[in-house]
């Protein structure tokens, strides 16, 4: 079996399926564990789905899924308008990263329309909620086969 995805979310996706719905959605952080986990399986992968509010536990995890990981899902959240830290550590790195958003941020408040983390990552995923992240998952399997046919 391949390595894992990881799946790594940021501040407040822990108040998901409560925290303003009309946004997020009504679905829980729980309920995209699942949606990742069933995605992830059918193509032959197993995911490692952390969430935290701390910008250094998500630098910690992408650190670790330098070597750990075939690629990684991040929805940094806020994080995304504001982490060098984050930006750096995706750099630092030759896992793929997909940079994955519930809502889609260029619909949103004016502050939300810069990402620091889409200059780093391989690609964004954003606005079709939590299909988002089954889409997701599945824009990961295909980079992490891309890349191991390149090392081939």
């Amino acid at each position: 079996m391949p390595k894992p995805i990881f799946v790594l979310n940021g501040p407040n996706l822990n108040l998901l399926g409560t925290r303003e719905p009309h946004i997020y959605g009504a679905e829980s952080l729980d309920d995209l564990r699942t949606r990742c986990e069933a995605a992830a399986a059918a193509r032959g992968y197993a995911v490692v789905f952390r969430q935290s509010n701390r910008e250094g536990d998500l630098v910690d995890w992408l650190n670790e899924a330098r070597t750990a990981a075939s690629a990684v899902v991040l929805n940094a959240a806020a994080y995304s308008h504001t982490s060098v830290a984050i930006y750096d550590a995706i750099k630092a790195m030759a896992t793929p990263v997909v940079e994955c958003h519930l809502s889609n941020p260029q619909a949103r408040e004016a502050f939300r329309h810069v990402s620091m983390v889409s200059p780093a990552a391989k690609g964004v995923i954003s606005g079709f909620g939590a299909k988002g992240y089954e889409l997701a998952i599945e824009a990961a399997v295909h980079l992490a086969a891309s890349q191991d046919a390149e090392k081939a």
